[in-house]
């Protein structure tokens, strides 16, 4: 199967800094947030836009991360997001936040998002804009469903 991933950079900001004059841990999921919404805009079909056109929301499940460097105001984050294929109805990515100036990694990540209804229900079926937008950008080996 095709690996689909996208690379986003952002800016640190003072208001991501804590008490240490590091990145606060709470604002990787953030930077895991930045890596999704660039990774949608790469790969049309899968953005919160396109969600919202649908009626049918992905919202987070499950989150990870892993701190392993710190970052600081003014560096910049290099957010790298994979997608990870699931036959079932979910969108799973994972994350590696670098520190652009020397490429330290600084923490890994990942995230799984459920699909739901306009009312709040879970759905045990992909949304049809999922499964078209799997069958535009992944290639299946053979014998490999969606």
């Amino acid at each position: 199967m095709k690996q689909l991933s996208d690379i986003c950079r952002v800016a640190v900001k003072f208001s991501e800094i804590d008490s240490m004059c590091r990145v606060w841990h709470g604002s990787y999921v953030t930077y895991f947030e930045d890596g999704r919404e660039s990774f949608g805009r790469h790969y049309p079909g899968i953005g919160y836009a396109d969600m919202q056109r649908e009626g049918i929301y992905a919202p987070i499940y499950d989150m990870h991360a892993h701190y392993l460097a710190p970052l600081e105001i003014n560096d910049v984050a290099e957010i790298h997001t994979r997608y990870v294929h699931h036959l079932g109805a979910r969108l799973d990515y994972e994350f590696e936040v670098y520190r652009e100036r020397d490429h330290t990694l600084c923490c890994t990540g990942r995230t799984t998002q459920l699909f739901i209804t306009p009312d709040g229900q879970l759905m045990l079926d992909k949304p049809d804009y999922f499964l078209r937008w799997q069958q535009q950008w992944l290639e299946p080996e053979e014998g490999e469903q969606f």
